[in-house]
């Protein structure tokens, strides 16, 4: 007997199962559709915003017209968080804001830029992180805050006064082991960095202990491969992270 043809025309049943692909195909556009709904209502609006403007050529600071209102620190960690008109944190518009006045001259000017370079402003899952190179703020091996370093706490602290976020202080260290008698390992050190600073803003700002939490992460959280003096240099950091509401 020769091979059965499926020809409709020639007098030969359809195939009562043929229905099934078609079924099978709605059934997986319906859940695709019910997959996408499912991700957009717990997409985060900032995160989503600032991919999308990585596809304009000059990406916005604030989508708003009020915008023009961020003249300082305090304003705009409060216009950030209380607004979903963000495209993205342009690191030198917010560097800026971190720049205490001074009377110009060439010595001030130049530790200005040296600290322009060594600070950076993201925004993560935990909050609005401010990340200091530890080498701005510290002696190397040391936990002692720099003098030069107050003014730019100064006005760190009086946005932690106008905000009410918490503040989680974090110190970081690279992978090469400490030799200090004051410090028994890189977990030592990079808490004590960070107390340091906690203890600027409760000790000299006289801001609430009640607000701030402190922790010390040695060399287990690297930005970068602790691979060339570079990437280490980048690893050595404080972060003051303004917690989002």
């Amino acid at each position: 007997m020769g091979k059965r043809k499926k020809n409709i025309s020639a007098g030969q049943e359809p195939d009562p199962s043929a229905w099934l692909v078609t079924f099978g195909d709605l059934v997986m556009l319906l859940l695709t559709f019910f997959v996408m709904l499912l991700t957009m209502s717990s997409i985060d609006t900032k995160k989503l915003k600032d991919t999308f403007s990585h596809f304009r050529e000059a990406p916005p600071v604030l989508e708003l017209a009020a915008s023009r209102k961020i003249k300082d620190l305090d304003s705009f960690v409060r216009k950030y968080q209380n607004s979903d008109g963000l495209f993205v944190l342009d690191q030198g518009v917010v560097k800026k804001l971190l720049i205490p006045s001074y009377k110009a001259d060439k010595n001030t000017e130049a530790k200005i830029k040296e600290f322009y370079e060594k600070i950076n402003i993201s925004d993560d899952r935990r909050g609005i992180v401010l990340s200091f190179q530890g080498d701005i703020l510290f002696a190397p091996g040391g936990a002692a805050l720099k003098k030069e370093v107050f003014p730019f706490l100064d006005l760190i602290s009086e946005t932690i006064e106008s905000c009410p976020n918490k503040i989680l202080i974090t110190g970081h260290t690279d992978n090469i082991p400490i030799r200090s008698r004051l410090y028994g390992s890189n977990w030592e050190l990079s808490l004590y960095r960070g107390l340091s600073v906690l203890k600027y803003f409760l000790l000299e700002k006289g801001l609430s202990p009640s607000r701030f939490s402190v922790g010390g992460y040695g060399a287990s959280r690297p930005l970068h491969p602790n691979d060339t003096p570079e990437k280490r240099a980048l690893n050595r950091r404080v972060e003051i992270i303004f917690k989002h509401l």
